[in-house]
């Protein structure tokens, strides 16, 4: 009977131990993890820049009424417009929660696109009366308006959805990494099952 009780005994001790080996493994392997996916969002956490030029031909033209309705005071100009332009997504504005215990890195914010714009201008042909010379004002307004025909043509080309693209390609990184750690990835409450609702992340602001 004392045998019986003592390999009870032993059997018992050798299951708590083994339980609480498993546990403290377990402990162990979620927090390597949590270091894993920590520095996987630091090497996401970069500036990521999409480069390109635009080249376009500005005629500029501005009428004065001078006189009351006698005369009109003509002037205009042939602007030459290059201009350089980059969309930069600072991923090291990342904000993001990591909840150990149910193995879900989620993520609450995405730093919106920063598109630049350098433009070179060359001023063609400027012609002007004397009753309406060229001023300072209508070099400023020149550049707004280039400014503005410029991000027109941006949106209306596929240089920002490249620029999308790499932003997407950098977020899958972390998509695949929890997915082979069997945690889960979110965005706020939406649950990221694959690329697609990447794509569907709102930017901030």
């Amino acid at each position: 009977m004392k045998k019986i009780i003592i390999i009870i005994i032993l059997v018992l001790i050798t299951v708590i131990v083994f339980k609480i080996w498993v546990n403290e493994k377990e402990e162990v392997t979620v927090i390597e993890n949590s270091k894993l996916i920590t520095e996987q969002i630091k090497n996401v956490g970069k500036l990521i820049v999409t480069e390109g030029h635009f080249s376009d031909v500005y005629t500029y033209k501005d009428t004065k009424l001078v006189f009351g309705d006698l005369l009109e005071a003509q002037k205009n100009a042939i602007v030459i417009v290059n201009a350089d332009v980059s969309i930069n997504y600072d991923l090291s504005k990342i904000k993001y929660d990591i909840d150990e215990v149910n193995k879900v890195l989620t993520i609450t914010s995405i730093p919106k696109e920063e598109i630049k714009i350098s433009p070179d201008l060359e001023y063609y042909d400027i012609k002007a009366d004397f009753l309406n010379p060229f001023e300072s004002s209508d070099y400023n307004k020149i550049k707004k308006t280039i400014k503005r025909t410029l991000m027109q043509k941006i949106e209306a080309s596929n240089f920002k959805k490249n620029a999308k693209n790499r932003l997407i390609s950098e977020l899958s990184k972390l998509l695949i990494l929890t997915n082979s750690l069997g945690w889960t990835l979110r965005y706020n409450e939406t649950v990221i099952e694959n690329e697609s609702k990447i794509e569907a992340i709102p930017l901030a602001p």
